[in-house]
């Protein structure tokens, strides 16, 4: 996680509140540069680390790459919130569709452009999630996903 993004500190809190309810252990990596991730990875390896969640964000999207890469060399599951980072070797992916975003961003410039003030406009949630899973990474951790999770998913990348 980037500690310097409020959003990651709120989901880190509900992470380790929602934890101890189906006996997991939630380790709190920091890291916002390459050397960071690198030594975020040797420290999951040293606490024995069993799976990866990625907390997206800019930086993260930016490096996914390089994640995706070091949790398969250290045999960590990893899940991310952004298709992307399935596509670039995450295990999977589960988060608001991009696509759908983007058009609704549309629907927001509209508006202000017709004289809406920004604050009158209300917050919404994404309505609309998908889920990716990588079938790739999966071989390449030995794991199987199960057919019931498959036929669920949005996108299934072989």
């Amino acid at each position: 996680m980037n500690s310097d993004y409020p959003s990651h500190r709120a989901v880190l809190q509900t992470m380790q509140t929602l934890a101890p309810r189906i006996s997991v252990q939630i380790l709190p990596i920091e890291a916002s540069s390459a050397q960071e991730i690198d030594n975020g990875f040797a420290e999951m390896k040293k606490q024995n680390a069993q799976a990866l969640v990625v907390v997206t964000d800019s930086i993260y999207l930016e490096r996914r790459s390089q994640i995706a890469e070091l949790a398969v060399k250290n045999k960590l599951p990893s899940i991310g919130f952004n298709a992307e980072e399935a596509d670039a070797g995450y295990l999977i992916s589960y988060g608001p569709n991009s696509h759908a975003l983007y058009r609704r961003t549309a629907y927001y410039v509209d508006k202000i452009l017709k004289g809406v003030k920004p604050a009158d406009l209300p917050v919404e949630q994404p309505t609309m999630f998908d889920l990716v899973i990588n079938l790739k990474t999966a071989k390449a951790l030995g794991v199987t996903i199960p057919q019931t999770i498959l036929l669920r998913a949005d996108k299934v990348i072989e």
